[in-house]
């Protein structure tokens, strides 16, 4: 029998027998051509092509995942209309001669090969995947080669090497138990596909693949994230039990997606959603949410040449509240630096950038681009409950900076005669300094959202990405649990609400506690809504 490790994506367990998934072997080899115009042709009419498959593969996407991750197309037709990628592509063919295949991967390599040498940031290793999914997909047009993906007639276990967002699209996922692939990261384009299919996903799987697991029973637990191929029969009767158990549960589990969240005793604690996209908040609602607690407005800056316009902003902000209804929807402003960047603000490399220059305080430094996102989310405000939630707050002194944004905004639109609401004001409480200082932050503003993630791994000062840290990591550290006591005493001495966004919402081992230090809202990922409102529905 082997086991291995892998990071789940997307929880639950499968039983079947693996099918491996071979790319296909493209020979692409650097021969020079004389006709240099011809092999310009051919790249044009393959981009062409690819443009087209493109726009099939967005459609298709919406069909079958969401037009959020659909998303992830149109970045690929940016990507092919990028005049950088094309560049390079002309000078291999008109200066050194090369065909057009080899042209098109070199110029592949060079823009994927520049985002993967930043090793410390994952995101843009991420990225680096849709350039050669991209590139791959012209040299197939040029050299007219089939695309579509032959699995079985029977369900099975997909096991790879890695996926791309297009192979992934175009699977028959009623033929998929699970996805199993030994690359790939649980932030990647293919993870968020294999996320919104329901399929059990593990990602970064710790094993060698070979043409003798083709055929072989596996086990896929992605609860604990562990493959078992090959397994005992006693270990299939296991976890078929398990299987059968954990289905029952979740069967189980929508039951509570119309109750209210509140104790034995009488407790009620609002249960909200962390989302990062209209499908999200459309997921959310139908999980039984009780609001939105973070909506995270970095996807609309994300994967585009260029910065999202005032009214993109506001059609989606708009129908963000207005699916909620008369939920509460707390949007916060634009997180973006650290693991996540854009080349369109030509932010500089940082040493340390998890602790440079991001979320506010890039706000609060290119204050043209985030007035246009106060704009959006001012207007948006008049169709529904709004909360504006500002991240890593260190100081009144910027709390009070952005007020004065805040001001100079809803001057403008009152003037240009634009309708507006009034939002709830709030801050992310997510730095130690905050936290220290939260009493003196309760008199500014309407509300607390505390952020655990960037708490913890600023109290304890350890990067919460750094694998090797994990065994030193402890979210439970007294340090973390004191800061929050503070923050929910202060909020409650200046009687404003308090919630809690972070992971640690979701920690069963902490409700109780939560719930007795007074928190208001605990909001958590989608899938994650029911059991905790079961868990709390349970307590005296």
């Amino acid at each position: 029998m082997i086991t291995a490790k892998g990071n789940t994506v997307q929880p639950g367990i499968a039983i079947g027998t693996i099918r491996m998934y071979h790319k296909t072997d493209l020979q692409i080899l650097p021969d020079k051509t004389k006709d240099t115009s011809a092999e310009w042709k051919k790249y044009l009419q393959g981009k062409k092509e690819a443009a087209a498959q493109l726009k099939k593969m967005e459609k298709l996407a919406v069909q079958k995942a969401g037009r959020e991750e659909s998303m992830i197309f149109g970045a690929h037709q940016m990507i092919l209309s990028d005049p950088h990628f094309e560049e390079i592509v002309k000078e291999k063919i008109k200066e050194e001669h090369f065909n057009a295949a080899y042209a098109v991967y070199l110029a592949g390599e060079a823009m994927a090969g520049d985002l993967a040498a930043i090793e410390e940031d994952p995101y843009m290793k991420d990225r680096a995947v849709d350039f050669r999914d991209v590139s791959m997909r012209v040299i197939r047009r040029i050299r007219h080669v089939k695309e579509e993906m032959e699995i079985s007639s029977k369900p099975v276990i997909l096991l790879a090497d890695d996926l791309t967002p297009s192979e992934t699209i175009g699977l028959h996922t009623d033929k998929i138990l699970s996805f199993v692939t030994v690359g790939g990261s649980t932030d990647s384009h293919t993870a968020i596909l294999a996320r919104s299919f329901g399929i059990p996903t593990l990602v970064n799987t710790e094993m060698e693949l070979s043409d003798d697991l083709n055929g072989k029973t596996a086990i896929v637990d992605a609860l604990n994230g562990t493959i078992m191929i090959d397994p005992t029969e006693e270990q299939l009767q296991k976890m078929t039990a398990q299987k059968a158990s954990y289905e029952k549960q979740q069967e189980e589990l929508k039951d509570f997606a119309g109750r209210e969240t509140t104790t034995k005793s009488g407790r009620t604690i609002r249960l909200s959603a962390n989302v990062g996209s209209l499908t999200g908040v459309r997921k959310a609602l139908a999980n039984g949410a009780e609001g939105i607690g973070l909506f995270r407005s970095e996807f609309l800056y994300l994967n585009r040449p260029v910065a999202p316009t005032e009214e993109e902003q506001f059609t989606v902000y708009k129908t963000a509240v207005t699916l909620m209804k008369d939920k509460d929807v707390i949007i916060r402003t634009l997180d973006i630096g650290a693991d996540k960047k854009v080349d369109y603000l030509q932010t500089s490399e940082e040493e340390n950038p998890a602790m440079g220059l991001r979320a506010i305080r890039l706000g609060l430094d290119r204050p043209e681009a985030f007035m246009v996102q106060l704009r959006a989310l001012y207007r948006a405000s008049a169709f529904g409950k709004m909360g504006i939630m500002f991240p890593m707050i260190t100081s009144t002194e910027e709390v009070d900076r952005i007020f004065h944004l805040m001001d100079t905004v809803k001057k403008e639109l009152v003037a240009e005669g634009r309708e507006i609401g009034e939002p709830k004001v709030g801050i992310m409480i997510e730095t130690p300094a905050a936290a220290v200082i939260s009493d003196q932050l309760a008199k500014q503003v309407d509300f607390f959202s505390i952020g655990t993630n960037d708490l913890t791994q600023f109290t304890l000062a350890m990067d919460r990405k750094n694998p090797e840290l994990s065994g030193f990591r402890n979210e439970h550290h007294t340090a973390v649990l004191r800061l929050i006591e503070m923050t929910v005493q202060s909020a409650k001495e200046a009687r404003i609400p308090v919630g809690i966004c972070g992971e640690l919402a979701a920690d069963p081992s902490l409700t109780e506690y939560f719930i007795n230090l007074g928190i208001d809202e605990l909001s958590v990922s989608t899938p994650g809504l029911l059991s905790l409102r079961k868990r709390i529905c349970s307590l005296e």
